[in-house]
């Protein structure tokens, strides 16, 4: 559109609504408080609208897209399972990706995926959260460690990634009356790919700790040993989703099979 067409169409809003919905400040436009509340309110009933066409012309339990997105970790295990779910219905296409708790939230929020697992609950007002399983913190260190103790893991030093901190908070202090926080180790690598976390581990150039999904696909086990540790910890998978919006039928399929199986993982 023009400039002047897009004048055009604020103004008869604003004709409309009998507020003023843009604040012009020299070059530059802001929306005011009432905008806001058009622009919020108007993005609902758009949602609204297409939510109603999908749901009119896609009522095939196993015809469609199903985005999901989870964090690493879960992944791994679960994009195997769906793969094959696809396999026996071809007409359902998988899209997964993997993404920290955070844009998960920020996606389901926007409608831009179907499906949400985080490791924590949302804090969005217009999400809800369903705990659908759950995975061990396991501490990983190389082969050679039998029975690690402070002295062992305060020598090696600590592999990092994305949810580092987050899991040897939830695990060492469990378990180690020392631990205070994880800068108390010498940081010895970073990795925010899931798979290659444990390649330096396997090398014998640090520790870590991770979930026990992201463990059971590592592709050299015979270099690494995991380590379950007196105290158990667990940290709890949820579904996240619309508290509005139904699931479309070719949703609820992938999404009941992912409950089902994260189930059985426990």
């Amino acid at each position: 559109m023009t400039q002047s067409g897009v004048s055009q169409h604020l103004q008869k809003l604003e004709e409309y609504s009998g507020q003023v919905l843009l604040e012009r400040t020299g070059k530059g436009i802001k929306l005011t408080r009432a905008g806001e509340q058009m622009y919020q309110q108007s993005r609902k009933i758009l949602f609204a609208l297409a939510e109603l066409d999908q749901r009119v012309s896609d009522a095939d339990p196993y015809h469609g897209t199903v985005k999901v997105m989870s964090p690493g970790s879960v992944g791994l295990k679960l994009y195997r399972h769906l793969l094959t779910l696809q396999q026996k219905q071809p007409a359902l296409i998988i899209d997964y990706r993997f993404a920290p708790n955070q844009d998960i939230q920020l996606a389901m929020a926007a409608q831009s995926i179907d499906i949400g697992l985080m490791t924590s609950e949302a804090t969005t007002d217009s999400l809800s959260s369903r705990p659908v399983g759950r995975e061990q913190l396991l501490l990983i260190t190389p082969r050679h460690i039998d029975i690690p103790d402070w002295q062992q893991l305060q020598q090696l030093g600590f592999i990092d990634h994305p949810d580092g901190a987050h899991h040897a908070n939830l695990l060492l202090s469990a378990n180690f009356s020392q631990f205070k926080h994880v800068h108390q180790f010498e940081k010895k690598g970073f990795s925010n790919q899931i798979s290659l976390i444990l390649k330096p581990v396997s090398l014998g150039i640090g520790f870590t700790v991770l979930p026990e999904f992201a463990i059971s696909e590592f592709d050299d086990m015979k270099a690494i040993r995991c380590h379950h540790l007196p105290f158990t910890v667990h940290e709890t998978i949820y579904r996240i989703s619309q508290n509005i919006t139904p699931l479309p039928p070719h949703v609820e399929t992938v999404a009941t099979a992912i409950d089902q199986y994260l189930a059985n993982s426990r």
